[in-house]
């Protein structure tokens, strides 16, 4: 059982406070003092917890919602890009691209014809 004060325990608060406020411009700094620890302790322990840094973690978090947002919700890519965060729509499709493989507008349209949504 992880105790309260572990690392563990910190990098999950991190996690929890990271996943309600995904779609700001926040800092490692920020991050660093909701897991009460350093920049490089929580940045080492937070990349060992999730096999990633904790801006990767971020954008993960911010491309999951904006696929959500685009299929279920039918938002085009723009529009769900600035809703999660991005100040550019171009930035969002690179780092979209970058994760999905494909642009988000096409994307999006596979997943809700896959899944039978109509929008």
């Amino acid at each position: 059982m992880a105790r309260g004060d572990s690392r563990q325990n910190q990098i999950a608060r991190a996690i929890v406070w990271l996943r309600a406020h995904y779609a700001r411009d926040c800092r490692i700094d920020e991050m660093a003092d909701v897991a009460r620890m350093s920049r490089s302790t929580f940045h080492a322990h937070f990349k060992a917890v999730t096999a990633m840094s904790p801006l990767e973690f971020r954008t993960q978090l911010r491309m999951q919602e904006a696929r959500r947002l685009m299929v279920a919700e039918g938002m085009d890519a723009a529009s769900a890009g600035y809703r999660v965060g991005y100040e550019s729509p171009s930035q969002f499709s690179r780092d979209y691209v970058r994760l999905f493989g494909v642009p988000p507008g096409r994307d999006a349209g596979r997943l809700r014809e896959t899944a039978g949504v109509a929008h």
